[in-house]
Parts: structure tokens; sequence; C-alpha cells
């Protein structure tokens, strides 16, 4: 999940210096999802998986 926000942060950085900047903003803004899915993804990972080895 981490890739595919790194992947479009990227996508976002090369529209923007080319001037797509439609692109750009669409490519950032699915970065942006996938960044705070993957955060709390891992944080509920971090907290459930701790709780079954207890």
């Amino acid at each position: 999940m981490l890739s595919w926000a790194i992947t479009f942060l990227i996508i976002a950085i090369i529209a923007a210096v080319l001037g797509f900047g439609g692109i750009a903003g669409t490519a950032a803004g699915i970065a942006k999802i996938l960044f705070v899915v993957f955060l709390v993804l891992f944080v509920a990972s971090l907290i459930f998986g701790r709780r079954g080895r207890l």
C-alpha cells in the first residue's frame, strides 16, 4: 500500500514539473488517500497483533 502511495506521489511530482496540473492534482489526491489508508491499517495491525500474543 505504501509503495502505491509513493508511486502516485512520484507521478504527481513529474506531472507538476511538466505542467500537467490536473493530472498532478489527481495523483496527489490519490497518494494522500492511499497513505491515510496505509497508516490506519498499520496502526490497526500493531494494536490487534499485540493483543493476540498476550
